[in-house]
């Protein structure tokens, strides 16, 4: 297990962790282009909403995380008194060691942002698949995101255990959008669902470092690994979004905003 060693540079300013810093902003960097050449695609349906909105956050959020849950945490305090009768029921669920595991509350913003994130690329991945699949499928799995996303946010709010991210996470990419995407693929082998699974692989291999803790070194632990494949699936993301937005099937189903 590695851990990186405060930077110090002119007039004082200290960066706690300088490369899992960089590594947050690389995922930033490509979320916020995806964003930006994503909104000059002239559709208006729900996946393109959607997708939209999920770089956009997720750039946000892994901004965040990386500035003030990993760079610059230090200036940020605070004290959080969790309500103890939500707390001792989550524990006999998950085990009470678990939920020892206390962060700082300003990791908050940029979890949650993640988590809205990935409600909304499990949402596009649903409203794609629609045409392909039974409607009331598509609308119980619609209704369970917001459910599934309002439960664990509450959970991660009132426990500040990342373990809670994690699940949501996984939930949402190794399920929701496999299962959809992969429903898309086989019917019609289009590719912007290969590229939406290829993009979850890079996703659940970024994880894997993560939670073995595996790193290099110091200057590269498995969270910076962890990013490294974060960047590697946003990139395959955008990729996918925009075939599944030039898709001229997707193009005829509008939406008013």
């Amino acid at each position: 297990m590695f851990y990186e060693q405060p930077s110090i540079f002119p007039f004082g300013l200290r960066i706690d962790e300088p490369i899992t810093t960089l590594t947050d902003l690389f995922v930033s960097f490509v979320c916020f282009y995806a964003f930006y050449k994503l909104n000059k695609i002239d559709v208006k349906n729900r996946v393109h909403l959607y997708l939209r909105y999920y770089f956009l956050s997720m750039g946000i959020a892994t901004a965040v995380g990386g500035l003030i849950g990993h760079g610059f945490l230090y200036l940020f305090d605070a004290q959080w008194n969790s309500p103890e009768k939500i707390v001792q029921f989550i524990g006999k669920i998950f085990g009470d060691e678990l939920l020892k595991d206390i962060a700082n509350p300003w990791k908050l913003p940029g979890w949650l942002t993640s988590m809205f994130s990935i409600a909304l690329v499990e949402r596009a991945s649903i409203e794609y698949a629609r045409p392909l699949i039974n409607n009331k499928v598509g609308t119980f799995f619609a209704w369970l995101n917001v459910i599934e996303l309002l439960t664990f946010v509450t959970i991660t709010f009132t426990t500040l255990n990342f373990f809670f991210v994690e699940i949501h996470s996984a939930y949402g990419l190794l399920i929701v959008v496999t299962i959809f995407n992969l429903t898309v693929y086989l019917k019609t082998k289009k590719r912007g669902s290969k590229l939406f699974l290829m993009a979850v692989g890079f996703s659940a291999i970024g994880a894997l470092f993560f939670m073995n803790k595996w790193g290099i070194g110091p200057w590269f632990n498995h969270y910076d690994i962890s990013h490294l494949f974060m960047t590697f699936s946003a990139i395959y993301f955008y990729k996918g979004a925009k075939e599944i937005l030039n898709d001229p099937v997707l193009q005829s189903t509008t939406l008013n905003i």
